[in-house]
């Protein structure tokens, strides 16, 4: 995995682009035929391809204790997602072998997981460990009826899922250490939009409309156009610096910091990012519904310990608010828009320019899991 920039470098590489009034640039322009953004075809081939490789399902810290469990709706299939008393993290399909109904809803802390149909009871590794009335099934075997598994992948202080036959390692190669064990969860958030799931992910992904769509949100406290672009594998990271991070300049090279001087977001393939802001940090997970349709799952977590403080969750719920009520709902508003305006049929395609690379780059591994899909469908067709 390729190093991310230092803090060191990183301002270095801030100051040098407002000195010289720039930005990290690509070099190539990727063009999106519009038709990707409403198409059922496509739609279901992205479906697909985001069961087939592994998704961020949750933090760790949202399942951080034996018996933990989160249990919801991804790409379509109903999940489990516990911690075992080995501390292992496990997944599971959310269905009773019994009679197919779900064992858990939503989230919390149990010994077992018993479904509410007929209390066939299973254990936090999944075995089906009780079945009352067990003499009315004669001949069923517990061991080859215990919950379905699915591939788990614990990393970065977070949880990844692969529901199917793996196309590729995704995100997972290049996933930095982002959440620290002694961050916390302090809330989490579910919403939906009217826009495809790749528009809303879009927004976060380059600082060319910061003062276009934030005049009066981020952009008194920003800059317009000038990030720091990171490309890892299929990930990328965007740093949108504050104007503070200016005050540097009179501090001692080694005293360097950007905590509190920048937003980082951290780009994970397919459908996350996880933003670092000042006082708090959000997991967002994009949930395709429809082609035109988007299930947001948000997650916000903050350090234990900050600065030599410990959490002030106040402190914390601001500056997640402020995200929210602010930046948040502009990008959403915007996804919304171009959903709608593709109706007019006036665009055949989608231009990224060197401005947005991060973009381009993303819609170059989502093209590729698609053709690669597409072809390992053909090949099962041949045979």
């Amino acid at each position: 995995m390729p190093a991310l920039l230092n803090d060191h470098d990183l301002v270095d590489r801030i100051l040098a682009h407002v000195d010289g009034q720039s930005t990290d640039k690509g070099t190539t322009v990727w063009r999106e035929p519009a038709v990707n953004y409403t198409s059922p075809e496509r739609f279901a081939a992205e479906l697909e391809v985001l069961r087939r490789v592994p998704m961020a399902f949750c933090p760790s810290a949202a399942v951080a204790e034996p018996g933990a469990f989160i249990a919801r709706t991804s790409v379509g299939t109903p999940l489990l997602v516990v911690r075992g008393t080995d501390g292992i993290v496990r997944g599971f399909r959310n269905a009773c072998r019994h009679r197919g109904m779900k064992v858990a809803d939503g989230e919390g802390c149990v010994r077992a997981f018993a479904c509410p149909y007929h209390a066939w009871t299973y254990g936090l590794d999944g075995s089906l460990r009780h079945i009352p009335g067990e003499e009315g099934f004669p001949g069923l075997d517990k061991n080859a009826h215990g919950l379905v598994p699915v591939t788990v992948h614990e990393k970065g202080g977070l949880v990844f899922v692969t529901q199917d036959a793996a196309l590729s390692d995704g995100a997972l190669p290049d996933v930095p250490d982002l959440l620290p064990a002694d961050w916390v969860l302090f809330n989490r958030l579910e919403f939906d939009d009217r826009a495809n799931w790749k528009l809303i992910a879009e927004t976060s992904m380059e600082g060319y409309h910061i003062k276009a769509l934030h005049n009066q949100s981020f952009y008194p406290y920003g800059y317009d156009n000038l990030n720091v672009v990171e490309l890892a594998g299929r990930n990328s990271r965007i740093v949108f610096p504050f104007r503070r991070i200016e005050k540097l300049r009179q501090q001692p090279r080694e005293q360097w910091s950007t905590q509190g001087r920048i937003t980082d977001v951290h780009q994970l393939f397919p459908n996350t990012h996880v933003s670092f802001l000042s006082s708090h940090a959000m997991l967002i997970i994009l949930e395709p519904v429809s082609p035109t349709e988007t299930h947001w799952v948000v997650y916000q977590l903050a350090p234990r310990i900050k600065n030599g403080q410990p959490l002030d969750i106040e402190e914390a719920r601001r500056d997640a608010s402020f995200v929210q009520d602010a930046g948040l709902t502009e990008d959403r508003a915007a996804a919304c828009a171009i959903q709608a305006g593709l109706a007019s049929n006036a665009n055949t395609h989608f231009t990224f320019g060197h401005y947005e690379q991060a973009i381009g780059h993303f819609h170059r591994h989502l093209a590729e899991h698609v053709a690669k899909l597409r072809l390992a469908e053909e090949r099962q067709d041949i045979a």
